[in-house]
């Protein structure tokens, strides 16, 4: 299983757009190779660099196997958790020093998970447990002028 983004290389730097320095737009993602008996995917993305503990960008889960990108600021019409923004969408990178990694973590799920919108990642990675069938990540960095 993949993900990557047409925005930028794993390990390379997120352009501003896609943070709180521009647009704050989420970024393209291509899904692919997405294993068979995969009934959903979930993503998480978060900054283990921030100084108070890694910090939680988006959470969206039972999102479609057939769900095979996602554009430019598409408007999401999966479930979404709760930020460590307090947010229930896309929030882009804003690190308040240096630079900071971004982990876009794809999940294949056997199972549709039966957690509520607005759901923090604590309880979004318990719902998961025990039903992950495949992960990768998209790492990006980002680091303020």
């Amino acid at each position: 299983m993949k993900i990557t983004s047409s925005a930028f290389e794993n390990n390379g730097m997120i352009p501003s757009e896609f943070t709180c320095d521009g647009s704050d737009l989420s970024p393209p993602l291509v899904i692919s190779e997405i294993p068979q008996g995969a009934k959903s995917l979930a993503i998480i993305m978060d900054d283990p660099d921030a100084p108070m503990g890694t910090f939680t960008h988006w959470l969206v889960w039972n999102i479609s196997p057939q769900k095979t990108h996602f554009t430019k600021g598409e408007k999401i019409s999966f479930p979404q958790g709760k930020t460590s923004f307090g947010s229930k969408s896309y929030g882009g990178p804003c690190p308040p020093g240096g630079t900071h990694r971004y982990f876009f973590k794809l999940y294949a799920l056997d199972d549709i998970l039966n957690l509520k919108d607005g759901s923090s990642k604590t309880e979004l990675e318990k719902a998961m447990a025990g039903h992950v069938i495949s992960e990768t990540e998209l790492m990006g960095r980002y680091s303020r002028k």
